[in-house]
C-alpha cells in the first residue's frame, strides 16, 4: 500500500493533465483521474512492467475515459462560433472561440494525430513521454505533431475559418 501511495503522489498531476487534454474539462479530468487511480489499485497487482508505470496509468485514464463519454455521451456545443484565420496555431488556442472550433478539427483528426497533437499543446508533455506512451521513439513523436499541425492548419485555410 505504501508503495501504491509513492505512485499516486509521484504521477497524479502528470495522469491529470494527459485526462484533461483528452476532456477539456477539469472536473471531468479529477473524476478521470481518481477512478483511474481507484483502478490501478484494485490492478496494481497486474502490473507486469512491460511499459512504464506513467504510461500504463494513462492507458488506464484512457480507457476510464472513454467509458465516461460513451456512458453520457457528451456533445460539443456552440456550432456556430466563428473562428478567425490564426497567424499561429498555438497563439489561436488562447482564444476561446477559436480554441473551441480547433477542439472540433482536433476531434476530427485520425488517431494518432489527434493524441499526439492533444499530448503535446494541452498536456505540454515532452516528445520523449509522447513517445513512450505509444511505444515509439521521440522523432517519431516529432513527426506526428508536425503532420497533425499541418492538418489543421490546411482545414483552418480550406474552410476559410
Amino acid at each position: 500500500m505504501e508503495d501504491f501511495e509513492a505512485v499516486y503522489r509521484r504521477y497524479f498531476g502528470d495522469v491529470y493533465k494527459y485526462t484533461l487534454s483528452l476532456c477539456q474539462d477539469r472536473n471531468l479530468a479529477e473524476e478521470v483521474t481518481q477512478e483511474t487511480f481507484f483502478r490501478a489499485l484494485r490492478h496494481f497487482d497486474r502490473f507486469r512492467g512491460d511499459s512504464s508505470l506513467f504510461s500504463w496509468l494513462c492507458q488506464i485514464a484512457k480507457n476510464t475515459y472513454f467509458t465516461l463519454y460513451r456512458s453520457r455521451k457528451r456533445t460539443l456545443s456552440g456550432e456556430d462560433l466563428p473562428l478567425p484565420a490564426p497567424d499561429d496555431l498555438e497563439e489561436a488556442l488562447l482564444d476561446r472561440d477559436t480554441a473551441l472550433r480547433l477542439h472540433r478539427l482536433l476531434h476530427e483528426l485520425r488517431e494518432p494525430y489527434k493524441e499526439v497533437f492533444a499530448l503535446r499543446v494541452f498536456s505540454e508533455l515532452p516528445f520523449s513521454q509522447i513517445g513512450e506512451l505509444f511505444g515509439k521513439s521521440d522523432s517519431w513523436a516529432r513527426l506526428i505533431y508536425y503532420r497533425a499541425k499541418q492538418t489543421l492548419w490546411r482545414q483552418l485555410h480550406e474552410n476559410n475559418l
